[in-house]
């Protein structure tokens, strides 16, 4: 039986209390009444989503469906408990666990074998697999920021540019952290010469650099080296977001480009050029939930560690976890692993050069069949394209992400489409024909 609003400011303290959490009290109650949308009508909803897919072009995201092995895989998972009960993957991958029903193992080796693939040492990496790239970047900034505060006593100053992910923004706030902008150069990326102004700007603060490989709208890539140049004989911490760019690049002949270690010319020894790196997992290698890798030197994560250690108490999961989750998905790690296997690379290397032709293609279509859009690829590297705003009704069927930008001096409305794997030439010459129809 329902009260009126009477009734009910009669009621105090715990009787208040139990009439609204009760199963039938007020909000249950009104709630139970509300119709119901049917869970076959949502579902109907959804049903036409797979063949749209491929026509997703203005995000980087991979829309291809995995390979069946994947699926079998992830059938072996469940014959063995994962996602039948609860699994956990809190604390450190690299540590013994107290809790035994986690994928630690599954998630140290793919972060081994990733590694691996960005040219760590096999006896100095750690790493875990994160929730999103997002996540991954949060780690990279949180850990530099803990560093670099405990080796000088002054928080840090972070330095990045207006082409960088937007969730750059987001996590300097949330580390309270004061940014230093850092100008582009004309194909958006880093101007080192600017970022060398800004460092002598700010001379009594430790230099936290985010360096973006693969900028959201353009495809601009920031030059490690470059910066490494001029952060010599400064403390700082170099992060890449390389959370499109981090999944291909590997697979092409711009591998070196994301070595985290290369040996100097004279020395011979080896020479570290980035302090952490963040890709996603759900961009180029097509996994189908949010996830991000995140790799570091292992002595860069003890030198985090030995601060971390000082910020909370530790008994009750007899470890210093490392990382800012608790709580972290034990299944993600656990599939995504299948994507570290060789023939998962194979695969991925094969993905990387059609890609990579496609938008060569497109590129040349564009510029010799609508040359007043001003298509513009920013490098070689690159698998994005942009370019003067089309109709709405492209925008629309093709899902472009738009903002404005300086196209030959003036300012325009401008969009941009990221050649994904899904994207191939059927679908690339279906949107060059949309591109051609008048709107109406």
């Amino acid at each position: 039986m329902l009260m009126n609003r009477r009734q009910f400011i009669g009621l105090t303290g715990a009787t208040a209390l139990v009439a609204t959490c009760a199963p039938n009290g007020v909000l249950g109650q009104s709630f139970l009444n509300r119709p119901q949308y049917a869970s076959s009508a949502m579902l109907k909803s959804m049903q036409g989503l797979p063949q749209q897919k491929n026509l997703l072009l203005g995000y980087p995201i991979n829309m291809t469906t995995p390979p069946e092995e994947f699926f079998a895989w992830r059938k072996e998972l469940f014959d063995v408990g994962l996602n039948q009960f609860s699994f956990n993957n809190v604390g450190n991958p690299y540590d013994h666990s107290h809790i035994p029903f986690n994928s630690h193992l599954l998630e140290k080796e793919l972060i081994n074998r990733f590694g691996a693939v960005y040219g760590f040492s096999p006896d100095n990496i750690w790493g875990f697999l994160t929730n999103s790239g997002t996540d991954s970047n949060m780690h990279g900034l949180y850990m530099g920021r803990t560093i670099l505060k405990s080796q000088t006593g002054e928080m840090p100053k972070i330095y990045f540019t207006q082409e960088a992910h937007y969730s750059i923004q987001i996590l300097r706030d949330l580390l309270n952290l004061e940014w230093v902008v850092v100008g582009t150069s004309r194909d958006g990326s880093m101007d080192i010469d600017d970022l060398e102004r800004q460092l002598n700007a700010n001379p009594n603060h430790p230099a936290l650099v985010v360096a973006t490989i693969g900028t959201t709208f353009k495809g601009a890539v920031d030059s490690i080296d470059g910066i490494q140049s001029k952060l010599k004989g400064r403390t700082s911490y170099l992060h890449l977001d390389a959370a499109l760019f981090g999944g291909y690049l590997p697979h092409t002949q711009f591998a070196s480009d994301l070595w985290h270690e290369v040996s100097d010319q004279r020395t011979g020894k080896k020479v570290k050029r980035y302090d952490s790196i963040a890709v996603s997992c759900h961009k180029f290698f097509g996994f189908p939930s949010p996830a991000g890798l995140f790799i570091t030197p292992k002595t860069s994560f003890e030198a985090f560690h030995a601060q971390f250690g000082q910020v909370h108490e530790c008994e009750y999961i007899l470890q210093v976890p490392g990382t800012i989750t608790c709580s972290r998905d034990a299944v993600k790690p656990a599939e995504f692993y299948f994507f570290s296997l060789e023939s998962s690379f194979t695969k991925q290397a094969a993905d990387a050069k059609v890609m990579l032709d496609n938008t060569a293609y497109l590129l040349k279509e564009m510029t010799t069949h609508y040359s007043d859009l001003h298509p513009v690829r920013a490098n070689h590297q690159s698998n994005t394209i942009y370019f003067r705003k089309p109709s709405d009704a492209v925008v629309n069927r093709y899902s472009l992400a738009t903002m404005g930008l300086s196209i030959d001096g003036q300012q325009a409305p401008c969009a941009h489409v990221v050649v994904m794997p899904h994207a191939g030439q059927e679908i690339l010459d279906r949107f060059l024909v949309d591109l051609g129809k008048k709107e109406g």
